[in-house]
């Protein structure tokens, strides 16, 4: 697109008096200054209130900006020993041994920014461009049921091409597809930040969680990362999840990309994000957080002087530290790290995974990754089953689930759930229903074999007699051919 008709798309997209009522006397909830404040005021913490500010995350509590300050300036080990263990705890208590996993699916890589470190930055010219017409994006979403997918997060280029007319045209096409017995039920949304009233077709067109990544919350950091295009603007993006909130999409997913700047700045900015959308939005703050770490791109040399990233050590770090700062919102973990990095994290609270990802445009009936259609290149490469059968030798059920989204147990209904540590109740009957499809329709016969094991120990767990008795009954019904079960 010629530059004057780029800034043209952006003037007409950005409507900056949508944010202003979220606003504190004008100023934004991240201030640099009040968050390397709070850094200074807690680089010391005693044992005692480490051990305190643990407690209370074990309780299902978030914690205050000085209590996860605290946290970020820990230095002793046994306390980090202790940190992680509660990790698992509180994952445990509110979502069980179960995690989610679902698909990327990139539709577009067209964009108008300038990123430096993304090989979909306007100006790589040995990115090749492409947006999935409607034949080529069934033949994409057939191959993704086709081995076993439920779920998929929509992933589009920042581009006029890719409004909110074209992702809702690809949401009706891809709950449209069939194939065998297979579906997908759940499709999340990964786009650029839009007005209110393009997010209430969105949530019309029936998204499911719509993510936004701020990427640093530092502000300088950001501007000059982000020089040109609609995601130069910080405080659009900044409130994207706001207005998504107010237009009726109560299902938000917020991130950061960490690499870019002090990973301790920003895990600061995430919390201040989930405290800002809870006071706004009667204490619902973000159904997801992300926590992607900077890889390496195509052509992009800004990654090979970046100076600002983070070793695995840190990394186990700060995935715990959201984990007990929001103790009963969902953590993602991307295939963007290794296996071996991801089953090391996945202990320490994870929630959802990718699995059998492929994020080349085209790249999933192609079979094939291309680097030239990639946005980065990514660091787990194992299918969906041998994914999952790693999972259930670590002990988790493989969830498919979306029923919660479909009885409406979102925003709200989800946070309050979520808070008394209550979502396994349903959650954990209803993983073992959607992983039994997977075993009978889409296993490898090594996968089926120990996951009908961990079916049968996951079913006698379950405390409820009654819920034990339909889930049971449920199983049987799926074992004679039925499919899509749920409580």
């Amino acid at each position: 697109m010629p530059a004057t008709s780029v800034q043209e798309w952006i003037q007409n997209v950005i409507k900056p008096e949508e944010n202003e009522k979220y606003k504190t006397n004008g100023l934004n909830f991240i201030q640099a200054g009040r968050i390397e404040e709070l850094l200074r005021s807690q680089l010391h913490p005693e044992k005692a209130y480490i051990r305190d500010i643990i407690a209370k995350s074990l309780q299902l509590e978030r914690l205050e900006p000085e209590e996860t300050a605290a946290l970020l300036n820990c230095t002793d080990p046994e306390l980090w020993e202790e940190m992680f263990a509660a990790g698992l705890k509180i994952k445990q208590k509110v979502y069980g041994r179960r995690i989610v996993t679902f698909a990327p699916l990139y539709i577009s890589n067209h964009c108008v920014n300038s990123c430096v470190y993304c090989g979909f930055r306007s100006e790589n010219k040995q990115s090749q461009r492409m947006q999935l017409n409607d034949e080529q994006l069934q033949a994409e979403i057939k191959a993704l049921v086709e081995k076993g997918h439920k779920r998929l997060i929509l992933v589009y280029g920042e581009h006029p091409d890719s409004d909110v007319h074209y992702i809702s045209h690809t949401l009706e096409i891809a709950y449209a597809v069939k194939s065998g017995p297979g579906e997908i039920r759940r499709c999340n949304v990964n786009a650029a930040p839009m007005s209110i009233d393009d997010l209430r077709l969105l949530h019309e067109a029936g998204i499911g969680t719509f993510q936004v990544f701020q990427e640093t919350f530092h502000p300088d950091t950001y501007r000059r990362l982000h020089p040109r295009g609609i995601k130069a603007h910080y405080e659009w993006r900044l409130y994207a999840l706001h207005r998504a909130m107010e237009a009726g999409v109560d299902d938000v997913g917020i991130g950061a990309l960490f690499g870019l700047y002090d990973w301790k700045y920003d895990v600061m900015g995430l919390l201040l994000q989930s405290i800002d959308l809870e006071k706004h939005f009667d204490g619902v703050g973000p159904h997801t957080i992300s926590v992607p770490r900077l890889e390496p791109a195509l052509n992009t040399p800004f990654l090979e002087k970046n100076g600002s990233a983070i070793d695995d050590e840190t990394f186990k770090k700060l995935v715990t530290i959201l984990r007990l700062s929001v103790p009963y919102t969902g953590m993602i973990l991307t295939a963007r790290e290794p296996a071996e990095v991801r089953q090391q994290v996945i202990p320490l609270g994870i929630t959802q995974i990718d699995a059998g990802s492929n994020i080349a445009i085209g790249g999933y009936h192609q079979d094939s990754p291309d680097y030239q259609r990639q946005q980065f290149i990514l660091g787990d490469n194992r299918s969906l089953d041998e994914a999952i059968a790693d999972l259930a030798a670590m002990g988790y059920i493989t969830s498919f689930c979306t029923a919660g989204y479909r009885c409406g147990r979102t925003g709200l209904d989800f946070m309050g759930l979520a808070k008394q540590g209550k979502v396994h109740n349903l959650c954990m009957p209803n993983a073992i229903l959607t992983f039994k499809e997977y075993l009978l329709d889409y296993a490898s016969p090594d996968t089926q074999a120990i996951g009908e094991k961990l079916i049968a120990s996951e079913l006698a767990a379950l405390p409820n007699p009654k819920v034990k008795e339909i889930v049971t009954d449920y199983l049987n019904r799926i074992e004679a051919g039925e499919r899509d079960l749920f409580l």
